[in-house]
């Protein structure tokens, strides 16, 4: 395959995963028919039909998913659904999560509906034993691919979408699950790697290394914690615990080198078929064996495919120049599995070898073999840090230092006995399960050593998001910085590296507000930004699972926006959905000083309470603190009604924050402020219940707009339908953080106002969920 096709091909796929939407299937049989016409009068012009064959191929495979969508009308509607569990259940104190392919769907009224395809149900309480395979009828509640969308943030739809989920939900009533048949099915390979797993949790029974060996044996890494893959991201580690290129290709390389010994003793063998080509089917057999175990997960998919690729040119001996064999994986990635160029993963490790071969690929040998390893750690990190900013906005420093020793102590002793341990943890022997647990008590002292790096300041860097041609800039110059010393202007590569440090986000003049209301699902979190301070009002709820949004949405949002540090923090109150998520941010992003209208309540260092009447002024926006006054807090005032009520005013314009006060607090504030306050914008009242954003605060503020910040699909309904008819009747247009993502607008010291706008819209690409708007 010449280069221009197989890189047509790749460009076309890579294409259509940058729209904002599927374009229609007509363009695309018009755009393949145009492009085989040309490419037959015009043969040199081959490559644009190839680019159309690779959009046309990732258009097919998206739309698997895009053109018949969960239908929002059942968005956490009551429905019955039949089908098997794909995944294996993942099982936590508090949680079981699993993948189910429904089969069949019923409403309530037992109508069947069309509705098909794999869904993520999580479960909360009395879940039964679940087995991949078997056959369930469940009663749940589902609804779209959908999650909350901030600048900085985890896209989860992009990731829910590339897993091939048209829907998440969980069981509805105590007796929500029953089974129909628990027989494997076509699931008998996730079944038996579900049954290893569970054996190696009863090996392993209450060992913190049980996670890291399920991980690294089958590839289920559900039972690792979160801050052990915190660890990993900043030792740089990360790629040791997702079985990947480096796993399999340690396996079949072990299998290869040993199959070729033992092959050439025989005689008999070698007349039959020479020991290379006989050790490459081993290895490639060896390598789909471990791919397998791992569930043939994408990143294992990659690795077999270029693992197929370098072993059938050294079989058919075929002379293959590392380039090419890097193109003809690239394009058998993507024609298994166009979606893969979703993956992060599919990047770093596609990146990882371009870099490798262009720093290494044209050098004479190193005079020893760490002399040529460390210029390989010096070109994998140098190559990637770019790519890690932009992916993940922070990249480990210490990473080809770490990997320099961790990668040959990885390849050498522990997988390899990790994997034997394991087998022999199968014999049913008393003692054989010794040596796991000795490996699992090794990796114990391993991982202490990575949590010792990986905690002091100094191991990985955050940075700001920075404009595109910083990006590009940064990946030049670290193309030019590993490529051959021959090349003239190499040190030039140090400049293009300037700017992905040194570029800092814009932020306020003068005078101004940059206002932000976070998507953080059903809670509040709104960030505050001016030219001399930085104010962060409530920080969005925290669940027992774990999921924290001030760790995982908050904070990720500060930090793309270069803030490392929080003036003031304004807890509303204590609520959980307004005040869980505060002590994750703090542990990542401090703050000054923390105000609240339940200090008490909210446990949290050096909280103080809101006092009505307070007021501070920071480069000419002024705050105010509206509500509670003193004597209520002395009173005894909590809850939704102790909520701290903000002003904040530049020239005349005003926003207005009421976290959850109701309607008796809103008039009295109304009358107190009198007829000539107004306000530009107001943030709904808890998150738009029928109790808040009343009539007489509406006809008292007179807002231009309404901003609400609910979660999709509610169980509460919010924003309540009597909100939305009040606002309507009085023609003020409204925003939802549940349909538009994070709310971002800005006022200036002149009166002006930049219109608010949905991240949503701003930032969407074809698998964003765009909700339908309630009338």
């Amino acid at each position: 395959m010449r280069f221009d096709v197989g890189l047509g091909f790749v460009l076309g796929v890579i294409g259509l995963y940058r729209l904002s939407a599927l374009p229609p299937w007509w363009a695309v049989v018009l755009g393949l028919s145009a492009s085989a016409v040309l490419a037959w009068v015009w043969p040199r012009t081959r490559w644009m039909l190839f680019l159309c064959l690779g959009f046309g191929w990732a258009w097919f495979h998206a739309c698997q998913l895009l053109c018949a969508p969960f239908p929002e009308g059942l968005a956490r509607a009551p429905l019955v659904v039949e089908g098997r569990v794909t995944s294996i259940p993942g099982v936590e104190a508090h949680r079981t999560r699993f993948l189910l392919d429904v089969e069949r769907t019923w409403d309530a009224r037992g109508a069947e509906l069309d509705v098909s395809g794999r869904v993520r149900i999580s479960c909360y309480r009395d879940c039964p034993t679940l087995s991949a395979g078997e056959r369930w009828r469940i009663d749940v509640r589902l609804k779209p691919r959908h999650g909350s969308l901030n600048p900085g943030g985890f896209d989860y739809e992009r990731w829910l979408f590339e897993q091939g989920l048209v829907a998440t939900g969980y069981p509805r009533g105590r007796d929500a699950f029953a089974r129909l048949d628990t027989g494997p099915g076509g699931y008998w390979l996730t079944r038996l790697r579900q049954r290893l797993a569970e054996h190696l949790a009863r090996m392993l029974d209450g060992s913190p290394q049980l996670g890291l060996i399920q991980a690294l044996t089958l590839g289920e890494r559900s039972a690792l914690e979160r801050e052990t893959w915190e660890t990993f991201s900043r030792t740089g580690t990360s790629h040791l615990v997702a079985i990947s290129g480096l796993h399999v290709g340690l396996v079949a390389g072990g299998v290869f080198w040993l199959a070729r010994r033992l092959w050439a003793r025989s005689t008999r063998l070698t007349l039959l078929l020479a020991a290379p080509r006989a050790a490459a089917v081993f290895s490639l057999l060896a390598g789909f064996g471990y791919a397998a175990l791992a569930g043939f997960a994408i990143s294992t998919q990659r690795a077999l495919i270029m693992l197929a690729v370098v072993l059938g040119a050294l079989f058919w001996q075929r002379t293959l120049r590392p380039y090419q064999a890097l193109r003809l994986a690239l394009v058998g990635v993507l024609v298994w599995d166009p979606g893969a160029v979703l993956s992060y993963g599919f990047w770093l490790s596609f990146g990882a070898v371009a870099f490798l071969l262009l720093h290494l690929g044209q050098r004479l040998p190193g005079r020893d073999l760490w002399t040529r390893w460390g210029r390989a750690q010096w070109a994998v990190g140098l190559g990637l840090l770019p790519l890690l900013f932009l992916f993940f906005g922070q990249a480990s420093l210490i990473a080809p230092l770490v990997n320099l020793v961790a990668v040959p102590l990885f390849s050498a002793p522990i997988l390899p006995l990790v994997l034997i341990a394991s087998l022999l943890s199968l014999v049913p022997v008393t003692g054989f399960a010794v040596p796991l647990r000795l490996v699992a008590d090794g990796l114990g002292w391993c991982l202490n050593g990575l949590d010792w790096l990986a905690a002091q300041p100094w191991s990985a860097v955050h940075l700001p998001a920075q404009p595109l041609w910083a990006w590009g800039s940064a990946l030049l110059g670290a193309v030019l910085l590993l490529a051959p010393r021959g090349l003239p202007g190499r040190w030039l590569g140090w400049i293009l590296m300037l700017p992905l440090v040194a570029a800092r986000p814009a932020t306020p003049g003068w005078g101004e507000v940059w206002f932000s209301l976070l998507d953080v699902g059903q809670g509040q979190a709104a960030v505050v930004e001016t030219l001399d301070g930085i104010l962060v009002y409530d920080a969005g709820p925290a669940y027992p699972g774990g999921f924290d949004t001030g760790a995982m949405m908050v904070a990720p949002f500060l930090r793309s926006r270069g803030i490392e540090r929080i003036d003031r923090l304004v807890v509303s109150h204590a609520d959980r959905d307004h005040a869980g998520g505060a002590a994750g941010l703090l542990a990542l992003v401090p703050a000054d000083d923390i105000l609240t209208g339940e200090p008490a309540r909210l446990k949290l260092a050096g909280a103080q309470p809101c006092l009505a009447g307070e007021t501070w002024v920071w480069s000419g926006v002024a705050f105010r603190l509206l509500h509670p006054k003193p004597a209520e807090l002395a009173a005894g005032l909590k809850g939704n009604e102790a909520s701290c009520v903000l002003e904040i005013r530049t020239a005349d314009q005003a926003i207005l924050l009421t976290g959850d006060v109701g309607a008796r607090t809103e008039e009295r504030l109304a009358e107190h402020l009198g007829a000539d306050w107004r306000v530009t914008v107001l943030i709904a009242g808890h998150h738009g219940s029928a109790t808040s954003t009343s009539a007489r605060l509406l006809d008292a503020a007179r807002p231009e707009w309404v901003l609400f910040s609910s979660g999709y699909a509610n169980q509460f309904g919010f924003p309540a339908r009597a909100v939305r008819e009040r606002l309507a009747a009085r023609g003020i247009p409204t925003l939802n953080t549940a349909l538009d993502g994070a709310i971002r607008f800005r006022l200036g010291p002149n009166g002006w106002i930049e219109a608010p706008q949905g991240w949503r819209t701003h930032a969407g690409r074809l698998w964003t969920h765009r909700p339908a708007r309630p009338p």
